[in-house]
């Protein structure tokens, strides 16, 4: 008798996790998500980032390209062959152009409309001109941070 005893009472034992065990485990992955999840935000808009750039230093290729053909910049993106959004469409892509004789000049700025890039306040708008001088509208410290330097 004895022995069944011993033997009834490991069936009736229940397997799981203890309170304790589930409230350490939420602890942990708390902390990993509250490391993780603004490093990845921060990747998403640098990433997002990087398309303006490269669609603005596209731009100001294309321009040179156009200029050296036709000794005058591009009024119009038909004219580079490109579109006025950039290619996710986060970005709105803007072209201004005099030229004047003697100093044609152009400017080419790329806009945040949607995704991540419009709730990004640090670099709201990425500037290029046709010196290749790199600007930025936002709250962000140095164009470096927007143009990935």
């Amino acid at each position: 008798m004895g022995i069944k005893y011993i033997r009834s009472r490991k069936k009736n034992k229940q397997l799981g996790f203890t309170l304790i065990e589930l409230m350490i485990t939420v602890a942990i992955l708390g902390i990993i998500a509250s490391i993780a999840l603004p490093n990845y935000f921060e990747y998403v808009k640098r990433a997002a980032r990087s398309e303006a750039v490269t669609a603005l230093l596209d731009i100001a290729n294309k321009q040179e390209q156009y200029f050296a053909d036709n000794r005058q910049y591009a009024t119009t993106f038909d004219q580079l062959g490109l579109n006025d959004t950039t290619e996710n469409g986060y970005y709105r892509l803007r072209l201004e152009v005099n030229n004047t004789v003697g100093r044609a000049v152009f400017y080419a700025s790329a806009i945040a409309i949607a995704g991540p890039p419009a709730k990004d306040t640090e670099c709201t708008r990425l500037i290029i001109d046709d010196r290749g001088i790199q600007r930025h509208g936002g709250s962000a410290a140095s164009t470096d941070v927007c143009w990935g330097r």
